[in-house]
């Protein structure tokens, strides 16, 4: 009997013991959960009203299939598009390609196109700085010195870009051969991120490409001491043809089509600008903390998206 008892006191003890042993353990939370990535945010600024068109299937692409939000600035009132105009007189019944009646009527309905466009687009908000745009030149100096009011630009889009949280500002590609206006758009926008505080905004500039085309877009861009900047070398690519819908007939190219059509007044933009195969983007340094990873990031997104946009399920794997 006595030694039942001790083999009960024994086992009790072991079993107490077992248990202290257990409860005393640290508790090991479970590992977090990330948290799903943002919707990405992005600013286009432009010097034109119909700029926008580099960027159309990929801003498209943003608002409808990864849910994003994308902003629009335009800096001037695009009054110097009368000169191709002479289509859209009998549609608007005005006669546009008289200069001055061009320059006087022309910036409400570029105002007007621009807004139908942004609606094809997904754009949220519209902002117009209402600069003059007084005629065609390859020189940065004489726009920003000369066309647009000295003091105003360049404050202006830092409030825009402090205020929206943006991940990323779209921009034309400054290349040698382009507008000086988008040359002076481009600059100011990036100039705008560089002397944010905190965290910045990537700065992509975009240019369209020709599947086939026997010279591709150079990615040099114009040289200027007063206003240096760098290109990173990776190139990040939007494809206008890819394929969906049933059987297969629809591709981003009918959107392009769509937007470039709401600019109805500018007559010589639409036999040309259509015919970009791809939106092709590269960073300009602007000192965004992780700019290569976090563009990375967004063109994968869109690639995965892209045969499967909102309204047609991706199918079972």
């Amino acid at each position: 009997m006595k030694n039942l008892l001790a083999n009960v006191v024994r086992i009790s003890t072991f079993f107490l013991l077992l248990t202290g042993f257990a409860v005393a353990q640290p508790s090991v939370a479970p590992a977090p959960i990330a948290a799903p990535t943002a919707p990405p945010r992005v600013l286009i600024v432009v010097a034109h009203p119909d700029d926008e068109v580099c960027f159309a299937a990929t801003v498209y692409e943003i608002t409808h299939n990864l849910g994003g939000t994308v902003d629009q600035l335009v800096v001037t009132n695009g009054e110097g598009g009368y000169r191709y105009s002479l289509l859209a007189e009998s549609y608007y019944g005005i006669a546009l390609t008289d200069e001055a009646v061009g320059r006087a009527e022309l910036p409400e309905i570029r105002k007007r196109e621009l807004l139908d466009a942004g609606r094809i687009l997904g754009i949220t908000n519209n902002f117009f700085l209402d600069e003059p745009d007084l005629h065609y030149t390859q020189d940065i100096e004489e726009v920003l010195g000369m066309h647009w009011h000295p003091g105003v630009v360049l404050p202006a889009i830092q409030r825009r870009i402090e205020g929206g949280n943006y991940d990323f500002v779209f921009v034309l590609f400054p290349s040698p051969q382009t507008h000086g206006g988008h040359k002076a758009a481009t600059i100011s926008a990036l100039n705008a991120v560089q002397q944010m505080a905190g965290r910045k905004p990537v700065v992509l500039g975009c240019q369209n490409a020709r599947d086939g085309a026997p010279a591709q877009p150079s990615w040099k861009g114009f040289e200027s001491a007063k206003h240096p900047f760098t290109v990173l070398p990776q190139v990040y690519s939007t494809d206008r043809n890819v394929k969906f819908g049933f059987r297969d007939a629809l591709s981003y190219q009918v959107i392009v089509s769509w937007m470039i059509a709401a600019h109805k007044s500018q007559g010589a933009f639409q036999s040309g600008l259509i015919r970009g195969d791809r939106e092709e983007f590269a960073i300009l340094e602007s000192s965004a903390a992780d700019e290569s990873a976090r563009t990375d990031a967004l063109f994968k997104a869109l690639a995965e998206k892209a045969p499967h946009p909102k309204g047609i399920p991706a199918p079972a794997h």
